[in-house]
């Protein structure tokens, strides 16, 4: 029996780490993540070696997340990863496509940023040979992406026993795990698709995971890690499962109503991804609250409050922690950094695709950091 195969069938708790989607913002979620690993290396002295990896038994993400979770079941430092990531952020979101380039334009048509610089940005942070059933891979992860050709979200594991990992239908220990990632990063009008072949006679096209129901991946990683159908099939309960989920900070979503009525096609077109992206997280959320009684329940909104008094089973069962971050003047300003923010800086933030704010993302998410406190982790 392989090592990650003990691990995951191990009768002992379980710990799931959930990465959200958000282009470069998912450099806010690594300054949380620096200070989980922080205080997972002060519970466990003893492992002068650390990693993430040692303490989540299933990471998964979706678009910027899942190269994240990759980096961090591949058992990278956060440090090591946020260098990584900055590196690659340049790369992904560096210069727009030159519409004035005849030999571009039809590229430019597909898409607003070449996806070369990905690819290559990848293969480096990734290895180009490492496989989704590589052993480089040290606990289990789920990589989540959107198969637009038949319009189903695919979540990629690594688990031995998974019904696609090593059939005679679809060998997916044999993806390359740069590729899978590319297709889970692969969003519409910033990136072409990414075409894999999934069987000897079938090939499939992907975009981003994000345009689905999992731009928040932690529902599908609960059902991936719980669900016979998939390979894990851990047992439920507030003692058997911790499910962290980290967002990449998101903006308030206002408009004014004299802009709603005087909205264009155009104008919807550009706007309802962003609104069912923002729908689906809202009932992601609403649905894990409902399930457990976490110490960091949010309020969803005016009417259902916090949830503290609902649990769909009368008992918790799962352990269930969300940090993220609103994108306000207000909360950028209570941070204590050196600076003063304004209303084009909470847009400029905001921006998914504007690569030079990667380091004060960082920064913002590590200082919102604070309300991870060590006894979230206590009965794990």
């Amino acid at each position: 029996m392989s090592a990650l195969l003990e691990r995951l069938d191990a009768k002992a708790p379980k710990k799931i780490l959930s990465l959200d989607g958000g282009g470069i913002r998912g450099a806010l979620t690594l300054g949380y993540l620096k200070k989980i690993e922080e205080i997972l290396k002060a519970k466990y002295p003893e492992n002068q070696n650390f990693r993430m990896s040692d303490y989540f038994d299933l990471i998964g993400g979706t678009s910027t997340g899942a190269i994240i979770a990759s980096l961090l079941a591949l058992g990278k430092t956060v440090d090591e990863i946020t260098v990584l990531y900055m590196d690659l952020g340049n790369k992904i979101f560096g210069e727009k496509r030159n519409w004035w380039n005849p030999l571009e334009t039809y590229q430019w048509l597909k898409a607003n940023y070449d996806y070369k610089g990905m690819t290559e940005g990848l293969k480096f942070a990734l290895g180009a040979d490492t496989t989704v059933g590589s052993d480089k891979i040290k606990t289990g992860l789920c990589i989540v992406a959107k198969r637009a050709d038949t319009n189903s979200i695919w979540p990629m594991i690594n688990h031995p026993r998974g019904k696609y990992y090593d059939s005679t239908h679809s060998k997916n220990k044999d993806f390359l795990l740069w590729k899978v990632v590319r297709a889970s990063t692969a969003a519409p009008t910033y990136f072409a698709p990414q075409l894999m072949d999934v069987t000897d006679s079938q090939d499939a096209a992907f975009i981003d995971g994000g345009l689905s129901m999992a731009n928040n991946p932690a529902l599908t990683l609960l059902m991936v890690a719980t669900l016979k159908g998939f390979a894990f099939r851990w047992p439920m309960g507030a003692d058997n499962i911790l499910l962290v989920s980290i967002g990449t900070g998101y903006p308030e979503f206002k408009k004014q109503v004299g802009e709603i009525d005087e909205a264009t096609m155009l104008g919807w077109a550009a706007s309802i991804p962003d609104m069912l992206m923002q729908d689906a997280s809202w009932q992601n959320r609403i649905l894990l609250q409902w399930l457990s009684q976490s110490p960091t329940a949010e309020v969803m909104d005016s009417e259902i409050g916090d949830m503290e008094e609902d649990m769909l089973s009368g008992t918790p069962l799962i352990s269930y922690l969300r940090y993220n971050f609103a994108i306000t003047k207000n909360n950028l300003n209570a941070l204590g950094l050196a600076r003063e923010f304004t209303d084009p800086d909470v847009t400029s933030i905001a921006d998914m695709a504007r690569a030079r704010n990667k380091e004060l993302l960082y920064e913002i998410g590590y200082r919102a950091s604070s309300v991870i406190k060590p006894e979230h982790f206590g009965n794990f």
